[in-house]
């Protein structure tokens, strides 16, 4: 792995909130895309205390080069109990924001859309105030999981582009730029915030950056979040580049020169990382 540069250096936030926040989600048998996707920036949300809650699993049906989430043979059905312990949990953590997020699982007719559905359920009646946003995969395109999700309400549609067309092949060799787009499109068709994401430092161009930029303004994004790639492991894609602080500053500045209506663009980005203040794009 390369070495990191000073900007990509930093600190855990304070030990004993993070092991007191894993021990409630172990007790429920939860996950979080922050545990599994070794995010740099755990120490910091679980200290807040935030988090992303990952259902359906910690095993996923694709091999994305860039992911840390394991592949592997998924047990029959979901976790019946999954969204009613996620609302407990919300609600014993004092959100008023939260993310659902989760693995792909090919496996299941819907993608996993229904489980999505009784989670944002249960949890605003549990909550009836929250703000709920979700992180979904793309369902193989189809249309009426996605409306399965859409109808239970959430407040942000998130569906991550991750890179430029060019590089799918290789960091998501079992996804479809077009696709995501479209999921994207129909997603604001519904009159959802929708958001989007990419990541810097696999050998994108700069003029690719901005072409995705482009691409995702034309079907109504609403919200962008850019950051670097880090490796989490040596199993998975190397950085090509760390990029330099100012130029995610230069996106920052495109993004919103465009039209978006929120961008979040530095190194520590992350498609959920401080969600609960992007309350801007919700109008």
């Amino acid at each position: 792995m390369k070495r990191l540069p000073l900007w990509l250096k930093k600190t855990q936030g304070p030990m004993s909130r993070i092991h007191h926040l894993k021990t409630i989600l172990r007790r429920r048998n939860l996950h979080t895309v922050c545990e599994s996707a070794r995010c740099p920036n755990i120490g910091e949300c679980f200290s807040k205390p935030t988090a992303t809650f990952m259902i359906l699993g910690d095993l996923c049906a694709r091999r994305c080069g860039f992911c840390n989430i394991e592949g592997g043979n998924f047990p029959s059905g979901v976790d019946t109990g999954e969204p009613g312990n996620i609302a407990i949990t919300v609600k014993e953590m004092g959100l008023s924001h939260v993310v659902i997020t989760s693995v792909t699982r090919d496996d299941l007719v819907d993608g996993g859309a229904a489980q999505f559905a009784l989670t944002i359920q249960a949890i605003r009646g549990t909550i009836p105030s929250i703000f709920i946003e979700v992180l979904t995969p793309d369902f193989r395109g189809d249309r009426g999981a996605l409306g399965t999700v859409l109808n239970a309400g959430p407040d942000i549609f998130n569906h991550n582009v991750e890179t430029v067309p060019a590089l799918y092949p290789i960091v998501r060799p079992q996804a479809n730029y077009e696709r995501s787009l479209g999921l994207l499109e129909t997603a604001k068709k519904w009159g959802v915030t929708v958001k989007s994401g990419i990541m810097l430092g696999l050998g994108e161009r700069r003029e690719e950056v901005a072409g995705v930029m482009e691409d995702l303004i034309s079907i109504g994004c609403d919200a962008l979040t850019i950051g670097q790639y880090l490796q989490p492991n040596r199993r998975c894609l190397e950085v090509k580049e760390y990029v330099e602080p100012e130029r995610f500053k230069e996106y920052d500045e495109l993004g919103r020169s465009m039209g978006f209506k929120y961008v979040f663009s530095g190194p520590f980005v992350r498609s959920s990382y401080n969600a609960e203040f992007q309350l801007s794009a919700r109008k």
